[in-house]
């Protein structure tokens, strides 16, 4: 275990120096010592998700999604050149920031109350929606229609929390990333896959999906995509909001928007998006 550590951390430094703007580290640790923060230096570690076609994917060596591009764009405007990308799974984002083992994380992070009280929050910079991925031959056409039905979410997101609140009836299974849900749902062990619309989109698109799983398109809830940041940091919230202020005045964002989301044939709901900055406390 501990040569796979230095492993990921000797390859994550190589990548950062080769690459001037990227950084990895494969066990999901963070590479190097505080004093790349966002605090100073010309460094930065970000928590993203590694397994969500669309918004966040680390693949063949290399970083993908609207998520990594609005990281990106904000690390660019807060004067950081050496990102380092570290996986950020959902019942783990709170600990990381927590922790400093991340100084950002853009990873379809909803802002909730309850995460208030444990981290703040820059943005919103996305609105999306729960819904459903389904099997191109299923009849479930709603969460109305979950009643007794096999769910399959993740473990600490906002969704499950959502089903096991209205929907006493699903038989609801967790698991610790959405892309091991995918196979159970196209082969019939599970009956549905329960997160926000955009991540079910990617998903659907990937070649190994296309034409065996759909999307329902009936939203039921509203997930306001947020960056986390360490509980308390007002500094640091603004600037991030600034950031993304420039990012959509720009036009950046609708860029991010059209290359990240239109190969799937996701619909962007312009009635809330792209959304306003809360202000930060």
């Amino acid at each position: 275990m501990k040569t796979r550590r230095i492993g990921a951390l000797i390859g994550a430094t190589t990548l950062a120096l080769a690459l001037g703007a990227c950084g990895s580290s494969d066990d999901g640790t963070a590479s190097g010592g505080s004093s790349g923060s966002a605090a100073g230096g010309d460094s930065i570690k970000i928590g993203i998700k590694f397994d969500q076609p669309g918004l966040g994917l680390f693949d063949a060596g290399k970083y993908s999604g609207f998520d990594v591009d609005v990281a990106n764009y904000v690390a660019k405007e807060l004067g950081k050149t050496n990102v380092t990308f570290i996986q950020s799974p959902s019942k783990q984002r709170e600990d990381l920031i927590a922790t400093g083992q991340v100084d950002l994380i853009f990873a379809t992070y909803s802002i909730t109350d309850e995460r208030k009280q444990k981290v703040s929050f820059a943005g919103p910079y996305f609105v999306a929606g729960q819904d459903l991925l389904v099997a191109t031959d299923s009849d479930i056409t709603g969460p109305e229609g979950l009643d007794g039905k096999k769910l399959c979410s993740v473990t600490g997101s906002t969704s499950a929390q959502k089903v096991k609140d209205s929907y006493p009836g699903v038989q609801l299974q967790n698991f610790d990333t959405y892309s091991k849900c995918l196979d159970l749902v196209v082969n019939g062990q599970l009956d549905a896959l329960t997160t926000d619309n955009t991540i079910l989109a990617g998903y659907a698109a990937q070649p190994a999906y296309k034409g065996k799983l759909k999307v329902v398109g009936k939203t039921f809830s509203e997930e306001r995509y947020g960056v986390g940041l360490k509980k308390g940091d007002v500094a640091l919230c603004e600037k991030v909001n600034t950031a993304l202020k420039k990012m959509v005045d720009s036009g950046e964002w609708q860029k991010a928007v059209d290359a990240n989301f239109g190969p799937a044939g996701f619909k962007v709901d312009t009635a809330t998006n792209p959304p306003k900055t809360d202000a930060c406390s």
